[in-house]
């Protein structure tokens, strides 16, 4: 072939290739074949692996940070220092310091009494020297290291009770108590022949001055959860070994302010020889428990003045006096519409009726409580009157609506929802809520898989809301307590209706118990609500004060509010993480993972003997 053939053939060739791809442009411009081209480039985009892009996000906020107050002249991370060792049990609002500056009438003095702003400590509690993880439950409830709680006051003042013995270096607890020596078993077995303790009926148990809370921690064996409660006084730490054992407790008494509890919160309540003057202010503490338990609940009294004839040489008191006692408290359980069902031996029980339609009120004297809020409580002074039930249209109708067993109750619409006594919240929110926590906890458990064993028993959730996060949490290796903050909208009867325990409180002032007694904590939205009311720093040093070395910390919130709470807990000698939210990382709100380091009372340094890290949590 000669070379001016070549030369023409190739001349053909590229008109030709040039002529096609003239025709192929013009079709693509003329709108056909976009479509073709679109899903090309989609699935290009699709293949973009999405933890590159996560990975380079800046989350060092830009706009709109949240002003901590005077931290505006001081950029630079704060660094907390190592209070002094002297301070490793306190409790902000439970010092005997202070307490005795209050009259002891009432036990006021035993109430809550919270530090001024100038006198709050700003330092870490530390951990007495050679403190340990607690046991895994169930080991932990009978026994607990001497090193963490080191009290040994109760093993010689309740001796002969079984309540607590010291064996080397554990406590152990026999599970025995003042009116129960042989055991909380045979003593729960007793109460369940006239009690519906075993179906699931009674859900939520209230125990009025606990001791060790052995009780609560053996009505754990029937699936009640009981709210255990006790004074800071002279049998030290009572509260705290009841924490150490995996048991709810919270320091508190009956005195002159109410129960931090909505009314008809709890399927029944117990005093097993707490000492608390029933009769005394004509009836007010007694009223008191009426006004938290539910209607058709049971109240057990065992002590004083229960089975007098046979105890009242040892109590050292006269035949007469604890008549005329017991004669009163049966008067006080007939006004609040009470019906004596049992007594036997030291053991008497009441049951509050379902409604008020069968009770006989002309005989009564007690006035009816007045005010339409009757679920304000924080720091309101008790009453001698009655809280009244809510109305019924039939005679077998249970006031304020009747339960589901447990566990069918924890899922079901609690009567306050279905009667749209609770503001801004109606079936369909309700359930989606539900919705919302199942996958939320379940993305918890994605990032650290050790949520829901027994390596986090105590849990607490700091703004609780309808309960579900600790809904969709319930297991048997851990319990929660549900938080509603007083600055929040009221969910507490939500809570309590699902079968679960919950209190109210207010995060700017310190929380009733003593330090180290929670494994995991849990705040959704804590640090917007607050903002403004008090310093970040404050809630954050409280929530350091209550949690375990090693604990864990689970914070969601607005990415620059969680910015500013991470720089203070860099100087706290927590381990942090931010996290996307689960439903990607163009949701503003973040999630926030820390992990408290361990250290002890006279470490130096910055943690460097710490064994903690983002426990579970996938590489």
């Amino acid at each position: 072939m000669t070379n001016q053939t070549r030369t023409s053939i190739s001349v053909i060739i590229l008109t030709g290739l040039c002529c096609f791809f003239y025709l192929l442009g013009s079709w693509q411009r003329s709108g056909f074949g976009k479509g073709e081209v679109g899903i090309a480039l989609t699935k290009q985009a699709q293949c973009t692996y999405t933890p590159d892009i996560i990975t380079n996000l800046d989350f060092e906020p830009h706009h709109n940070t949240v002003k901590i107050p005077q931290r505006a002249t001081n950029p630079k991370p704060i660094v907390f220092k190592p209070c002094d060792v002297k301070y490793k049990d306190y409790t902000p609002c439970h010092e005997q310091k202070r307490a005795m500056r209050f009259p002891r009438e009432n036990m006021v003095y035993r109430e809550r009494h919270c530090p001024m702003e100038n006198e709050k400590l700003r330092c870490l509690i530390p951990a007495p020297k050679g403190y340990m993880t607690p046991f895994p439950w169930p080991k932990s409830r009978d026994y607990v290291h001497y090193a963490n709680v080191p009290f040994k006051s109760l093993t010689v003042a309740k001796a002969g009770q079984n309540w607590v013995e010291f064996q080397g270096d554990v406590f152990k607890f026999p599970g025995g108590g003042t009116m129960f020596p042989q055991g909380a078993d045979a003593y729960i077995e007793t109460l369940s022949k006239v009690i519906p303790i075993k179906d699931g009926t009674v859900r939520t148990a209230l125990d009025t001055g606990c001791g060790v809370a052995s009780w609560g921690a053996y009505m754990l064996k029937k699936n009640v959860l009981t709210m255990s409660f006790a004074p800071r006084d002279v049998h030290e730490a009572q509260v705290q070994f009841a924490l150490e054992r995996g048991v709810p407790a919270i320091i508190g008494v009956l005195g002159s302010i109410r129960l931090p509890y909505p009314p008809r919160a709890f399927d029944m309540a117990q005093c097993s020889r707490c000492l608390i003057p029933w009769t005394s202010n004509e009836g007010m503490y007694l009223m008191e428990v009426d006004r938290v338990l539910r209607p058709g609940g049971y109240w057990v009294l065992s002590g004083p003045p229960i089975n007098w004839k046979t105890y009242y040489k040892t109590w050292k008191r006269s035949k007469k006096e604890l008549k005329a006692e017991q004669k009163k408290i049966e008067e006080i359980a007939e006004s609040l519409c009470w019906e004596k069902k049992y007594e036997k031996g030291d053991i008497a029980i009441w049951r509050k009726k379902t409604n008020d339609r069968s009770c006989d009120k002309s005989s009564s004297s007690v006035k009816t409580c007045k005010g339409k809020d009757t679920d304000d409580v924080w720091y309101k002074k008790m009453e001698v009157c009655v809280t009244p039930f809510p109305k019924v249209s039939r005679e077998l109708e249970v006031a304020g609506g009747k339960l589901k067993k447990f566990p069918e109750r924890l899922f079901s619409v609690p009567p306050c929802v279905t009667n749209g006594l609770v503001e801004g919240v109606n079936v369909e929110s309700y359930q989606e809520d539900n919705k919302l926590w199942k996958k939320r906890v379940s993305n918890y458990k994605r990032i650290n898989r050790l949520i829901g064993s027994t390596r986090y028993r105590n849990v607490m959730d700091m703004n609780a809301g309808l309960g579900g996060f600790a809904a969709a949490l319930e297991s048997p290796e851990s319990w929660v307590i549900n938080v509603v903050p007083t600055v929040a909208k009221n969910t507490l009867s939500v809570v309590f209706e699902r079968g679960l325990i919950g209190i109210y409180h207010d995060w700017c002032e310190g929380f009733s118990t003593y330090p180290r007694t929670y494994d995991l904590i849990h705040a959704s939205n804590v640090f917007s609500l607050y903002q403004n009311r008090c310093h970040v720093e404050d809630i954050l040093l409280e929530m350091d004060r209550i949690l375990r070395p090693e604990g864990t910390v689970i914070l969601r919130d607005e990415v620059d509010v969680l910015n500013d709470v991470r720089k203070i807990a860099k100087g706290m000698r927590w381990d942090t993480k931010l996290m996307d939210h689960e439903d990607g990382p163009l949701v503003p709100e973040k999630i926030l993972v820390a992990v408290k380091q361990y250290w002890v009372a006279g470490d130096g340094g910055g943690g460097g003997n710490s064994t903690s890290k983002l426990s579970g949590e996938e590489e």
